[in-house]
C-alpha cells in the first residue's frame, strides 16, 4: 500500500429514484488514519453502519499513523480540504486527533459546516474546542479502572514500564498514564520505539519492572504479528496490560475501548444534524464502553496468578 491519501466514495442509492438520491445530503468522514488499523476501521464501521441509506457519504484516509511528520500531516489536511471544497458537505466527521489538528482547527473552527469529531484522546481542549459549528465523543482509556484490577492481584507494584509505538497519540497517552499513576503511588518509566528489533530489546529490559504497559504496535511499520507473539510467549515473564483489543495477543490483561461506539455515536449525531438538530446542542461527551480480557496462555506461561473475581468478568479469547 503506497504512502498517500486514500479516498473513497460510498454511494448508497440502491433501490432509490433518481430525484431522491439527488435530494440526499452529503457526509464526509475524515479519518486520521489508514484503512487496515483496527482501530481506524472500527470507526469507519460504525459511521457506516449508521448512515447507511442516510446520507451520501465520502471517506477520506489521512493515513498519519505511519506517516507521523509534520509535514505530512499538513500536506493531508490540505489534500482533504481541496475535496471539502469539491464535494461541499452538509456535514463532517472527523476521526481521532490528526484530523482536528491539522484539518479541522486550521480550517474549519467556527465555519459554516457542521463538525462531529471523535477518538480525541483524553481532551479536546488543545485543539480549541468547543466550536460553534462542533461538537463530539472524546476518547477515554480505563487506565484507572485497569490499574485497580490490577491491584486486586498484584498489591505491591509500584515500577511499571510503559511501553509503545513513538507517535504522537502514544505520548499524550502516557502522560496521563504518568499522571493518574502518579497519583496511586505507581511510578512509569516511557519507551518509544520505531521498529519491530527495538520493540524487542525494550520488551526485554522492561522484564525487570512490576509490570508493562503495552499501548500500540501501530506506528511500527515493520510490525509482525506471528514473529511479536512467538517473541512475547517465551520472554514474558513480569505482568503485561493494554487498552487495546488488537494488543491483546501480546498481553496478558486488558480493559479495553470500543472504536464501533465512537463511530456509531458519531454517525447518530451526524444524522440528527442532518435533520435539522443544531449542532451547537448537541453536548461533547466520552466514550462508555470497555470489555475486560485475559491472555491465559500467556499468564500461565509465565506464572502469574489473577484474581478470580478478575479472571470471572474475563472475555478469555487467547
Amino acid at each position: 500500500m503506497t504512502k498517500q491519501i486514500y479516498f473513497i466514495l460510498f454511494l448508497f442509492i440502491q433501490g432509490l429514484p433518481l430525484h431522491a438520491a439527488e435530494e440526499r445530503k452529503k457526509c464526509l468522514l475524515v479519518m486520521s488514519y489508514h484503512q487496515g488499523y483496527e482501530w481506524n476501521d472500527g470507526i469507519e464501521k460504525g459511521v457506516v453502519s449508521t448512515l447507511y441509506n442516510i446520507c451520501e457519504l465520502k471517506i477520506i484516509y489521512m493515513d498519519t499513523k505511519r506517516n507521523p511528520s509534520i509535514e505530512f500531516g499538513k500536506l493531508a489536511a490540505l489534500k482533504a480540504k481541496s475535496v471539502i471544497e469539491k464535494y461541499k458537505p452538509d456535514v463532517i466527521i472527523a476521526s481521532d486527533d490528526n484530523a482536528s489538528l491539522y484539518l479541522i482547527e486550521p480550517y474549519y473552527k467556527n465555519g459554516t459546516i457542521p463538525v462531529v469529531f471523535c477518538g480525541i484522546n483524553w481532551s479536546a481542549k488543545e485543539y480549541g474546542y468547543p466550536y460553534n459549528n462542533a461538537t463530539g465523543m472524546v476518547e477515554v482509556a480505563p487506565i484507572v479502572p485497569l490499574l485497580k484490577i490490577v491491584l486486586l492481584s498484584h498489591p505491591y507494584l509500584k515500577k511499571g514500564v510503559y511501553l509503545s509505538s513513538d507517535v504522537v497519540s502514544e505520548h499524550k497517552d502516557y502522560n496521563r498514564y504518568k499522571r493518574e499513576y502518579q497519583k496511586r503511588g505507581v511510578n512509569l518509566t516511557p519507551v518509544f520505539v520505531s521498529t519491530l528489533k527495538q520493540w524487542k530489546k525494550e520488551y526485554n529490559k522492561a522484564q525487570v519492572a512490576d509490570f508493562i504497559i503495552l499501548n500500540n504496535y501501530s506506528g511500527i511499520n515493520d510490525w509482525n504479528q506471528n514473529d511479536a507473539i512467538k517473541f512475547v510467549k517465551k520472554n514474558s515473564k513480569v505482568l503485561t496490560i493494554t487498552n487495546y483489543q488488537w494488543m491483546m495477543p501480546y498481553s496478558m490483561l486488558g480493559m479495553v475501548k470500543s472504536a464501533e461506539e465512537q463511530g456509531n455515536w458519531a454517525g447518530q449525531v451526524a444524522k440528527s444534524i442532518i435533520e435539522g438538530i443544531p449542532v451547537n446542542e448537541i453536548p461533547i461527551t466520552i466514550n462508555k464502553t470497555w470489555n475486560l480480557f485475559v491472555n491465559i496462555e500467556l499468564l500461565d506461561n509465565a506464572g502469574i496468578k489473577l484474581s478470580n473475581r478478575v479472571l470471572s468478568r474475563a472475555y478469555r479469547k487467547w
